[in-house]
């Protein structure tokens, strides 16, 4: 596939940009650039009413394998969906909360669903009113999903299965409507065997707990989430089959959503940038980033950065276009996933360290004095945030030494790690 930007892709740029320019007005303003992962506390109920605003505007199931309008949403080709969430991004629209379903339940369902549970679902995510979280990692199993212990169980009396468990780490929990859950429905199966893929509304007083997990910053971005025979209100994939539905939805993970992230990462090189030119003075001849005062281990670094961030554009663009097949359901490169974690997790770490280096002894004192009571992040500057939670990015998603293992076992073809 020839991935190339053509008239059409201005074009929707175009309108992108009026659309979002006319829609991010009133409470949707003030949420503007808030949300997101290290901040997915903020302004929910505005990023919420942003969700239906969106599903009004077809905006959302963009990508979906369905004909266009077939609950409601634009039907936009790869480069379409690129320019859309590009806009997106340059105008610091909210962030999405309803991107769990959208993006990886939604493909889910098309890919392993009935048409009968499409039906059921896909319009609630088109048009933003029902949010999902994923129950995947529990405290025993968290890289090493394969170790779930979270159990479902078929009611002789009503042919329902009822979950019970722990999940953690569970992002949106709070808000979520629903929760896509991975749990062990045949008790004498081990590791991936019997595992099924589970569809549980969160509403089940007495049945389903939402318990926060608070952090040192004084916020909790993070749930764990207690099931005690809670009724699953479908199946996808069928009966045992959950291993394969589940290990699918992950390679969902990457895709456009990895360009967008890029503009984020763009912006907060930019701003680590500007600090270093303050702190060193315009190079000569003015412009650049190395004045009388630069330190060129410093200025290596940034460079690098910077070079790195341009390579990873143009890596995720080679893989998404190698991935746009008939069915659009796979990466072509059965590593490709991986390969992209690694890259982005690993360069947003090393920015958050950079960003605190150029601050120098700065950065080991906060914005503002210390008091009993005080939030932890009340005190913490942007490149003091950065440099914090840039430290998750090689662990959550699947950390660096996991998806080293995927790329070594299915693309290089060694031998498995003995478990």
């Amino acid at each position: 596939m020839d991935f190339a930007f053509g008239a059409d892709d201005d074009a929707l740029r175009a309108r992108a940009r009026a659309w979002l320019t006319g829609h991010l007005a009133g409470p949707y303003a003030r949420a503007a650039g808030l949300g997101g992962p290290g901040s997915e506390h903020e302004e929910v109920a505005a990023r919420r009413a942003w969700e239906r605003e969106l599903g009004r505007g077809g905006w959302i199931g963009q990508g979906w394998e369905l004909p266009a309008g077939t609950y409601g949403q634009q039907r936009l080709s790869p480069t379409g969906q690129v320019v859309w969430a590009e806009e997106y991004a340059a105008l610091r629209a909210p962030a999405r909360v309803g991107h769990i379903g959208e993006n990886l339940l939604a493909p889910t369902l098309i890919a392993h669903g009935t048409r009968e549970q499409q039906d059921r679902f896909l319009p609630g995510i088109a048009r933003g009113e029902e949010l999902w979280c994923q129950g995947y990692s529990e405290p025993g199993a968290g890289s090493d999903l394969a170790g779930v212990r979270t159990s479902a169980v078929r009611d002789p009396a009503d042919g329902l299965w009822r979950v019970t468990g722990q999940k953690t780490w569970t992002s949106l929990a709070r808000d979520a409507d629903w929760c896509f859950v991975l749990a062990r429905t045949d008790p004498a199966s081990r590791r991936r065997r019997g595992l099924s893929f589970l569809l549980v509304r969160m509403d089940q007083p007495g049945r389903v707990e939402v318990r926060p997990i608070r952090q040192m910053s004084g916020t909790s971005e993070f749930n764990e989430v207690w099931f005690d025979g809670a009724v699953a209100a479908a199946v996808v994939g069928g009966e045992g089959n959950g291993w394969a539905v589940a290990t699918g939805l992950l390679a969902l993970e990457r895709g456009v959503s990895t360009l967008v992230q890029q503009i984020g990462f763009a912006a907060e090189l930019d701003r680590v940038l500007a600090a270093y030119t303050a702190r060193t003075g315009p190079a000569e001849g003015g412009g650049g980033a190395a004045g009388g005062g630069a330190d060129p281990v410093l200025h290596d670094r940034l460079v690098r950065q910077w070079a790195e961030l341009r390579t990873m554009r143009w890596h995720a663009l080679r893989t998404l276009a190698a991935s746009a097949s008939p069915s659009g359901r796979a990466p072509a490169d059965p590593g490709a996933p991986s390969v992209a974690k690694l890259l982005w997790g690993g360069w947003h770490r090393r920015l958050g360290e950079l960003a605190v280096a150029v601050r120098g002894a700065a950065a080991a004192a906060g914005t503002v004095p210390w008091a009993p009571g005080l939030p932890y992040e009340q005190g913490l500057g942007q490149d003091q945030r950065l440099f914090l939670f840039s430290r998750a990015d090689t662990i959550y998603g699947g950390s660096d030494e996991i998806q080293r293992n995927i790329i070594a076992e299915r693309v290089l073809g060694l031998p498995g790690e003995a478990r």
